[in-house]
């Protein structure tokens, strides 16, 4: 008896110091060599600096809209609603954000609207859209920002990321990369 409990002992102890101090600075080690020493991929729009890889509010008109989130893009405590599909609050919000879109974007169809403009991802913190997505919102954008609707679509396909190896994934648009080249025009 006295055997099992110093080994479960000793086990612990050598498992406390893998997993909690050894892998730790492992993989502490590792970010060192990455782009931002591990701090995220950031980008820089004159004085402002934002990570690429953590969604955005953007609540103007004059911007592509990505993702709701159920966290209002707080990187600090992402998580999605849990709330389920046949929840009669759920589904009151997201036909509430399909009543909005339709309301911004003139002659835009119901069953049109893809679902990552009205439904929140898992981590409420998705910084990338839909091409569709992307593409309905670009009529809008022309009319306030008085830009023809070819230069939008040019930009739209010039932030078009192409699938990993060109099979893993679909194709998506940074919403924040999208909507800085927006304003460079």
């Amino acid at each position: 008896m006295k055997n099992n409990i110093f080994q479960a002992l000793r086990l612990s102890f050598v498992l406390l110091i893998i997993l909690a101090v050894a892998y730790p600075v492992l993989i502490f080690g590792f970010a060192q060599f990455s782009p931002n020493r591990g701090k995220g991929l950031m980008v820089k729009n004159g004085d402002k600096t934002y990570y690429e890889n953590i969604g955005q509010s953007f609540k103007e008109d004059r911007y592509f809209q990505l993702r709701p989130s159920a966290v209002d893009y707080n990187a600090a405590g992402s998580g999605g609603s849990n709330k389920g599909p046949i929840n009669p609050e759920y589904l009151k919000t997201v036909n509430a954000r399909i009543d909005t879109l339709l309301l911004k974007n003139p002659g835009l169809k119901r069953e049109d609207i893809p679902a990552d403009l009205i439904t929140a991802s898992g981590s409420g913190l998705d910084p990338n859209i839909s091409i569709q997505a992307a593409k309905i919102q670009v009529k809008r954008i022309a009319a306030v920002r008085k830009i023809k609707e070819e230069k939008i679509l040019a930009l739209v396909e010039k932030n078009t990321e192409k699938p990993l190896f060109g099979i893993f994934g679909p194709e998506k648009i940074n919403v924040l990369k999208l909507n800085i080249d927006l304003d460079t025009l």
